[in-house]
């Protein structure tokens, strides 16, 4: 019989691995060292942070820029004050009527209801107005991936952040420097890609090639000092492991990893979850914040992952992320709807999320204009010049009934969620 013990991994291996970390002379490490201290170190990065992400700096900022969102904002607060949104309990009386007293309900096991993607702010007040009118609940935690350059210049990165604050929801923003950034000529600076046509170039994570992880990292404490941008998506090895190392040294940082990475077997999710047990701090954290598994996961490698991740400690720190519903058009073979598996596992496997970025399939394929991921890599000027920011409005609102769609089984089954928690836990 084969010995266990001789997959042991020797202290000397780890002290080599140290040793390896701590030479002063190593560039990978030196390179995170000198950006840190090219944003005043770690002090300084994270005070600057807290500062950026305090709800009056956000709406004073706003002001100062004589944005529309200002009001828009303060119409959000004022709903939340008026208790326009459906309680939990409300809610729960409105699907299972008089039964709902009598129930016993585990919150515990709630299932966070996610939405991708969030792309511009107004959507966001447009679904506020829906799950007023029609006691919705609105999402716990919101997936953006817009373009970082163009939300600056019209201020959504701002109002965003703010709705955020009312809502108590959390979000994850997408940063540019993914591969598709181009060089001061114009041309792709990642050989794999060449724009849309090339999008599966990201599978297996070739989208950061080179020196890209550094400039991630770069762009990530620019918009985390200065918009106090906390979680991100992380699509790359490379630049995840730095962000291993950033949290270790310092940077109150989050990341969640994207269904991009294709994370789709036990053994990936070993991988990913045993680096970031290497790396964690003392108090047992780690910026891994959520575990996005790839769309080709059954529910036995969602029940190892939970395995993996309990037997670290990080059932309460590393969320997992899994697809309900997917845009229509150019990622997954539709019909994709996995609902019914949902139900199956969320009454024993804790933190996990449901995700949604796509209708129903029987809506979607009504629509004249499907979801469809590559919309997320369009500008704002082509969306409009084509006259497609109603159809993606229309499919952003799909998603916004396939979540409460998810609400309601979850519901009908005496199975919690966590929907906005400023809004809906009154």
């Amino acid at each position: 019989m084969t010995d266990r013990k001789q997959i042991t991994i020797d202290t000397k291996r780890l002290e080599q691995i140290n040793d390896f970390l701590l030479d002063e002379d190593n560039p990978l490490v030196n390179d995170i060292l000198e950006l840190i201290e090219k944003y005043g170190g770690v002090d300084e990065i994270n005070r600057k942070a807290k500062d950026a992400r305090r709800l009056e700096n956000l709406m004073s900022r706003l002001e100062d820029a004589n944005s529309p969102f200002v009001k828009d904002i303060l119409w959000l607060q004022e709903r939340r004050d008026d208790d326009a949104f459906i309680s939990v309990p409300e809610y729960r009386k409105k699907i299972l009527g008089d039964k709902a007293e009598s129930m016993d309900f585990d919150d515990s096991f709630a299932v966070t209801l996610e939405i991708s993607a969030c792309q511009y702010f107004p959507w966001l007040i447009d679904e506020a107005k829906v799950a007023i009118e029609n006691q919705d609940l609105m999402p716990g935690r919101f997936i953006r991936v817009r373009n970082m350059a163009e939300q600056v210049e019209d201020n959504h990165i701002l109002a965003f952040a703010a709705a955020m604050q009312v809502l108590g929801s959390s979000y994850v923003e997408t940063l540019d420097t993914k591969g598709t950034k181009p060089n001061e000529e114009g041309q792709p600076t990642n050989v794999h890609l060449g724009g849309p046509a090339t999008i599966t170039g990201y599978f297996g994570g070739v989208g950061m090639p080179n020196h890209f992880p550094i400039e991630w990292a770069d762009e990530y404490l620019h918009y985390y000092t200065q918009y106090g941008v906390k979680q991100v998506l992380n699509i790359n090895p490379g630049s995840v492991l730095i962000g291993y190392m950033m949290h270790k040294l310092g940077i109150d940082m989050e990341f969640k990893i994207s269904v991009y990475m294709g994370n789709d077997n036990p053994y990936a999710c070993l991988w990913t979850l045993m680096t970031a047990q290497l790396f964690s701090r003392d108090d047992g954290t780690t910026p891994l914040i959520g575990f996005n598994l790839a769309n080709s996961v059954d529910n036995a490698t969602i029940e190892l992952a939970a395995y993996i991740r309990k037997n670290f400690g990080f059932t309460d720190v590393v969320r997992i992320e899994h697809h309900i519903t997917e845009t229509y058009k150019s990622i997954v073979r539709q019909p994709y709807d996995r609902l019914d598996e949902l139900l199956e596992i969320a009454d024993h496997v804790k933190n996990i999320s449901a995700k949604h970025e796509g209708a129903v399939p029987e809506i979607d394929k009504t629509r004249e204009h499907p979801s469809d991921i590559l919309d997320y890599f369009r500008s704002k000027e082509d969306i409009i010049e084509a006259g497609h920011m109603d159809y993606l409005r229309r499919n952003y609102l799909d998603k916004h009934n396939s979540l409460n769609r998810t609400a309601r089984e979850l519901t009908k089954r005496g199975l919690t969620f966590l929907a906005a928690p400023n809004l809906h836990e009154k």
